[in-house]
């Protein structure tokens, strides 16, 4: 019988332990919180659920669960068939393969509270670029400051700008990756552009679509920076998703149990939705 030879382990060591520091600890604590209150001094007293049941019978919870939901909805419905559009008119060789790829990649690589601060100027009524020419040349009526409807439709310009990128770069992987022969087939068979998207290319990006539906998903569920230095949650709260609210309850009101609890729950939800996100896009896989 063939012998293991277990020290190899040792070598993955270093890495559960970052793993350990960096993201068990840290979930272990704020389950402590979550079950217990705290007035200072490091003296608590046990509260059992009772964070859990005040957190989701919370008007103000749904109200944020809901914006929150709504916010993604609206970020997957946009960007994923408009990477799609990008990446299909893209050039597959040539000089210009690299421009492309580049200045796709560009958004990505600056900083979300750059990205919040840039729009926020940006959109400003009165000196920014954009609400300057809304306002004073086209003649547009429109204040984020003040119209809820002008905020979030700054939010979402401004989240599709920066990461639409990201569904174009893995739809261009797939496409560049289907077989030269899938298409002689298609064109010798008659094929209308059409057919070709709906046979070939879409079920090819199957695998890399799931990927970035999912990437996408739980980064807008989770998206906090951007939106908070754009708006901070305004006007009002109209703006005001769960990650922000979850923030100014633990930070600006200092109320650790029941934000312990409300991160634990949007964990949750988080890991559920994704769960049923991967499941129903590849169960053709698993049959």
């Amino acid at each position: 019988m063939k012998t293991q030879n277990n020290r190899a382990w040792f070598l993955v060591l270093p890495v559960l332990i970052l793993v350990a520091f960096n993201a068990l600890i840290p979930m272990m604590t704020v389950v402590n919180y979550s079950v217990q209150e705290t007035f200072g001094d490091n003296v608590f007293f046990w509260q059992g659920l009772d964070w859990f049941q005040q957190i989701l019978q919370s008007e103000r919870f749904h109200a944020a669960l809901g914006r929150q939901f709504f916010f993604t909805a609206l970020i997957l419905i946009i960007e994923v068939p408009l990477g799609i559009a990008i990446a299909l008119c893209m050039p597959r060789q040539g000089f210009w393969v690299p421009v492309c790829l580049v200045l796709m990649a560009l958004p990505m690589l600056i900083p979300w509270n750059v990205v919040g601060a840039m729009w926020n100027i940006f959109a400003l009524p009165d000196i920014g670029l954009l609400g300057y020419t809304l306002n004073h040349v086209l003649g547009i009526d429109y204040d984020m400051t003040q119209d809820p409807v002008a905020a979030w439709v700054t939010i979402i310009t401004m989240d599709v700008w920066h990461w639409t990128s990201l569904v174009v770069l893995l739809s261009y992987a797939g496409l560049v990756s289907i077989p030269d022969a899938y298409y002689q087939a298609a064109k010798i068979d008659g094929a209308s552009n059409w057919a070709v998207f709906r046979f070939i290319q879409l079920p090819k990006m199957k695998n890399v679509l799931t990927i970035a539906i999912l990437l996408r998903f739980m980064d807008s569920f989770n998206i906090y920076t951007e939106p908070f230095v754009l708006t901070g949650g305004g006007p009002g709260n109209s703006t005001t998703l769960l990650s922000i609210d979850l923030v100014k309850i633990a930070l600006g009101q200092f109320d650790l149990g029941p934000a312990a609890a409300m991160s634990l729950i949007y964990f949750a939800i988080t890991l559920l939705v994704s769960w049923v996100f991967y499941t129903v896009m590849t169960k053709d896989d698993l049959n």
